[in-house]
């Protein structure tokens, strides 16, 4: 077990990722948590993390930083995907190693599987298949980081693991338009619309892509459970093992929000990969299950949306 005065690093502490498993730890009773932000420290600079690491000596690091966004921002920017989740990936986990951390957790994701993965994905799915088009820069850096963290526990012993998280939303999302993802984009579209008495709302694709969602303090509460609890070589998804369609979530959001008017479905533009739904039985047989449900989660998703300020929610 770890100690709850282990000194643990979270690397993107302000993330919808990190705050939640910032949280999850502290609730757990861990009391020497680092933190730090982009300005303080800038994980693409190699030299700036290794005196980092240096000074801090973390035991536990958990990697949680990354360079995401939705389908737009993939397909504009796919080398700063790939560039960026490349070099921060490198320098956090040579320098966990070099400096002896004792565990690492390095965080996937579930849209880096292949785009026609057999359903439900099993972590042995992983580099079976062609990537989806629309976020390959993305995924290519996403399976590097959980490679080298496969090939520093092969080949030096390191106590690094990996896991795979399902769709995630909640508290501290990115709810700007250009940038998020499915679930809290649906949430402002909605808001947004019924603020201003739109008649419709206008969503992209054809409604029936199938996707899995898990609320963010599920996840960070299965990371903190692996840290205690996993040390095995293959990743781990988490998830759910539920799914439900585009068309279907955005009813679901709609209704959460009060929005009265209409949908209005854009077909001429991409859906992503057809479904998506992971297989968590792995999870759960090391001894751990979601809480959240997925109506539950999107209104309390919804009630920490319209609790912020606005100028806060369009960074």
């Amino acid at each position: 077990m770890i100690e709850k005065n282990a000194k643990i690093y979270v690397a993107g502490h302000r993330g919808l990722v990190g705050s939640a498993i910032v949280r999850s730890l502290e609730k757990d009773g861990y009391t020497n948590i680092v933190k730090r932000t982009h300005s303080e420290l800038d994980l693409t600079d190699q030299r700036v993390v290794f005196d980092f690491f240096a000074e801090e000596r973390p035991e536990y690091v958990v990697l949680a930083a990354a360079h995401v966004g939705g389908i737009n921002a993939n397909q504009t920017c796919p080398a700063d995907f790939i560039y960026i989740n490349s070099i921060i990936q490198c320098n956090v986990i040579k320098a966990a190693h070099d400096y002896k951390v004792k565990k690492l957790l390095f965080l996937g994701s579930s849209c880096i599987y292949p785009k026609m993965a057999h359903q439900p994905i099993s972590e042995s799915e992983l580099l079976t298949g062609p990537l989806e088009t629309t976020n390959e820069g993305y995924a290519v850096a996403k399976i590097a980081g959980l490679e080298m963290c496969k090939f520093f526990k092969r080949q030096y012993g390191d106590d690094f693991i990996s896991c795979m998280p399902t769709n995630l939303y909640g508290p501290n999302d990115n709810f700007n338009l250009e940038t998020s993802h499915v679930l809290p984009a649906l949430i402002r579209k909605f808001d947004d619309a019924k603020k201003n008495g739109a008649p419709s709302v206008e969503l992209w694709g054809t409604g029936s892509p199938l996707r899995e969602f898990l609320y963010v303090d599920d996840m960070a509460d299965a990371c903190v459970y692996l840290l205690q609890n996993y040390s095995g070589e293959e990743h781990v998804n988490i998830g759910t093992g539920k799914e439900i369609s585009i068309k279907e979530l955005a009813e679901i959001v709609k209704e959460t929000v009060g929005f009265e008017g209409e949908i209005v479905w854009n077909s001429a533009m991409p859906d992503g990969t057809p479904r998506k739904l992971l297989d968590v039985s792995k999870l759960h047989n090391i001894g751990w299950k979601e809480k959240v449900g997925l109506r539950d989660g999107i209104r309390l998703a919804y009630e920490w949306y319209l609790a912020q300020d606005e100028k806060d929610l369009k960074k």
